[in-house]
């Protein structure tokens, strides 16, 4: 079997055989291909004769007594079976040679620098939306968990084939602005901010670089204009140290300067989608689902927060975003609805339009959670968080659970250099190979060494070559299913079988031949595929620790 992908390989020859079976006439759905639960089923399972069975009028078993004869006839695939069992209701179990699994391995050295990617069924030009915390303020570790999740999504959807752009809507319009510039010039009198203002420090150090520039505090218009420039420098400096960057800083003032707002009430209008009741604009959104129609301009003539967010959407359809993803902190649940609604009404695919979520991030030390912050009052900053775990522990520990769960984040276990903290331990097993590799020579020298005939593999070594094999289709499905901490928890199984291995096998001297050499370029396919995990989770992958 030539496939560098051995496990798509080993599904081909098992969906070959189900269309032997029934004269060349495809299985839907295709035949599965899994790890048994136990070692002694097998190294893979089909569960193809139970999807044939009803179509060829046969009991499951004697169907996987076919299969099996029609396997182990397959000229390409016999040379890497140790042999096929049929086991319970009609499970086809493969076990399979150590020929099988050094040519996996080959297939993984080859893969390289691509490990991990895997092309979706139909690539979308995607656009993510992220963070977008109002310019008035630091990130907090809320806002911090938005932005771990939301470039690891991006890193997730280009490995598995998509076009993706990240943007950052700057929500520069609106009263909080007002607020905002008032608390400003508050400070900047030496007077405290207003009741529905901004009282964290940040606002008077802003405050006094305002001063000393010579803006005049009754300037409402420059300090809202300086305010967010402040801010923003500030946002921009605490994402890059995190490790996330954005192709596009959008505007919401922009769409009013370009008439977008205006544009998208007036296609809205010709439609039939909008009312006017009570003096006040309304969009009948019960149309298209929602619970109520939302009102879009107030009889004060006002624009709702609604109005502008419709503008934006249509602005990324107008753009040719065939998928639309906005990652959106915990209290916008009622939004989804309003937005999906809005899409259709302009004559849109509300499908393209897909929001997740975040749930709550509580930090914890000493069993107790942390409520303050010295610099903002009332909450805590990323850069806060970031200066006392690092940005890599800071990252982990806001992606390991679903985006939908609330995360205790343990400071304490996030600062220990142990086996607990899961960070570390995944960190550490690609260190740890790093160093077997620099005591045996150049990298360079280990692949070129790559696989040969050798005495029988452990039963260790066989487990990890089966997990790496494994990582196309966990960032796959990773990717599909919105879910960066899968990726977490296959690092850590990695990690786990590594030193699972490394506790049984010895590599460097390791005696017979072609062992030592297989047995490095084992580790360095472990070594490269942590690796890739890490980097689909913005994580570093140390050399040395």
């Amino acid at each position: 079997m030539s496939d560098t992908d051995s496990v798509a390989a080993l599904r081909g020859a098992v969906e070959d055989a189900a269309r032997a079976l029934r004269d060349g006439q495809p299985t839907e759905p295709s035949p599965g291909l899994e790890r048994p639960p136990k070692p002694e089923l097998g190294d893979y399972s089909s569960n193809a004769a139970m999807l044939l069975a009803g179509l060829l009028g046969d009991n499951p078993r004697a169907v996987a007594e076919r299969l099996r004869e029609q396997l182990e006839a397959d000229a390409e695939l016999a040379p890497d079976l140790a042999r096929i069992e049929v086991a319970g209701p009609g499970f086809v179990n493969f076990f399979l040679a150590d020929s099988w699994y050094l040519r996996a391995l080959d297939g993984l050295l080859e893969a390289g620098d691509r490990l991990g990617e895997s092309a979706a069924e139909a690539p979308e030009k995607v656009l993510v939306e992220f963070v977008s915390a109002n310019p008035t303020g630091p990130i907090h570790v809320g806002t911090g968990r938005n932005a771990a999740y939301g470039d690891s999504l991006a890193r997730l959807l280009q490995a598995t084939g998509h076009e993706v752009e990240r943007e950052y809507y700057v929500n520069d319009a609106g009263s909080q602005i007002g607020n905002f510039a008032d608390s400003i010039a508050a400070r900047m009198r030496g007077e405290e901010p207003p009741e529905d203002g901004y009282a964290g420090e940040y606002v008077g150090e802003i405050a006094e670089r305002l001063q000393a520039e010579g803006v005049d505090p009754s300037d409402r218009e420059t300090l809202e204009k300086r305010g967010i420039e402040e801010v923003l420098k500030e946002v921009k400096a605490t994402l890059e140290r995190f490790g996330v960057h954005f192709d596009t800083w959008f505007s919401e003032r922009s769409l009013y300067a370009k008439g977008e707002v205006d544009e998208a009430l007036g296609e809205l209008e010709k439609r039939g989608h909008t009312y006017r009741h009570e003096d006040a604009l309304w969009l009948r959104t019960t149309d298209f689902g929602d619970d109520k129609d939302r009102v879009l301009i107030r009889s004060n003539g006002e624009a709702t927060y609604l109005t502008p967010d419709i503008a934006y959407h249509w602005d990324k359809l107008q753009r040719g975003f065939e998928r639309l993803i906005d990652v959106l902190g915990a209290d916008h649940h009622g939004y989804v609805a309003r937005v999906r609604a809005a899409i259709e009404a302009l004559g849109g695919d509300p499908q393209r339009f897909e929001a997740l979520t975040m749930s709550l991030v509580h930090i914890v030390e000493g069993g107790e959670r942390v409520q303050m912050s010295k610099r903002t009052g009332d909450f805590v900053t990323l850069d806060e968080l970031v200066d006392d775990i690092g940005a890599d522990a800071t990252r982990w520990f806001m992606l390991w659970r679903s985006h939908e769960t609330t995360v205790d984040l343990d400071l304490e276990l996030a600062r220990s250099q142990s086996s607990e903290n899961p960070v570390y331990y995944v960190q550490y097993a690609h260190a740890r190979i790093a160093s077997i590799l620099r005591k045996a020579g150049e990298e360079g020298e280990v692949t070129a060494a790559a696989v040969s005939e050798r005495a029988p593999l452990e039963e260790t070594e066989k487990v990890l070559v089966k997990r790496l094999l494994e990582f196309p289709e966990e960032v796959r499905s990773a990717a599909a299913r919105r879910a960066p901490h899968r990726v977490c928890a296959y690092s850590t199984a990695v990690a786990a079988d590594f030193h699972a291995f490394y506790r049984d096998c010895q590599v460097v001297g390791a005696e017979g031949e072609g062992v030592e050499s297989s047995r490095l370029a084992l580790c360095l396919a472990t070594k490269q595929t942590i690796a890739a995990a890490l980097g689909l989770l913005g994580i570093s992958a140390p050399e040395r620790m």
